[in-house]
């Protein structure tokens, strides 16, 4: 017990979200017993936790909010994306106000930003805005709205209304499949709609996605086409695979 009493704060919410991966579920009493602390420091933890989408408080403790999804995303495909946020690095660099949506390709980019004087990033990406935190230059600003576990996004009316406030001048989405004629497509109403709104907020819209999904279909449609400024994948610009897009958008 004197050992556990004595972990470090970051050791103890390690520790806390390892138990809550493990059984679901935390009672803040028999947490503060097992590490040896007060019953509100384990609270704070847990609202630590909370705060960055891997827990929920109730009554008496928290239970786990999974984000495993999100992280297996992350790792598909990384070297593209890490191709598409270097093609990005010179439009980072000529706004003022960006926005950002809650994918795993955007993530990659919110984690190579180039060195900014100011840049204002609006998301709706829990892990995007903590990716954020700590850049030189960078104002990041996390929308309200409910928690979408699965995806580690906030979604609903809340959310759409907080982007919709701002007049951004560009903002970079992902999509989960993109047709020529149907435009970007999304497996849920809520992802749909924030990448419709963030759009409809921003003067230039840019699409970033892996090669794969050029060939994917999902059943909601979100953003056409014809609102797209930009499409980036980590191909050659002239590659054949982009010729079904190239009479609807600039292609690079």
């Amino acid at each position: 017990m004197a050992v556990e009493g004595s972990l470090a704060a970051e050791e103890r919410q390690a520790a806390l979200l390892t138990a809550l991966r493990d059984h679901g579920r935390v009672a803040i009493d028999e947490a503060a017993e097992r590490f040896g602390v007060h019953p509100m420091t384990i609270r704070r933890s847990l609202k630590a936790l909370e705060k960055v989408g891997r827990a929920r408080l109730v009554r008496g403790g928290a239970v786990h909010v999974g984000t495993e999804e999100f992280e297996i995303r992350q790792s598909r495909a990384l070297s593209a994306k890490r191709r598409i946020a270097e093609k990005l690095q010179p439009e980072m660099r000529e706004h003022e106000s960006i926005g950002l949506d809650a994918s795993s390709t955007v993530h990659v980019l919110a984690g190579q930003m180039p060195t900014v004087d100011h840049l204002l990033v609006v998301t709706y990406g829990i892990p995007t805005f903590q990716q954020l935190q700590g850049l030189a230059g960078v104002q990041a600003i996390l929308s309200g709205g409910e928690l979408d576990s699965r995806t580690g996004s906030l979604v609903g009316m809340v959310a759409q209304e907080s982007i919709e406030r701002f007049a951004l001048s560009c903002c970079v989405l992902s999509t989960s499949a993109l047709d020529a004629e149907t435009g970007t497509m999304e497996p849920t109403i809520d992802e749909a709609a924030m990448k419709h709104s963030l759009a409809r907020s921003s003067k230039r819209v840019i699409l970033a996605l892996d090669s794969t999904k050029l060939t994917q279909r999902s059943s909601i449609r979100s953003v056409p086409l014809s609102d797209i400024d930009l499409l980036v994948t980590e191909l050659d610009p002239d590659s054949v695979e982009m010729d079904p897009f190239r009479d609807f958008v600039e292609v690079r």
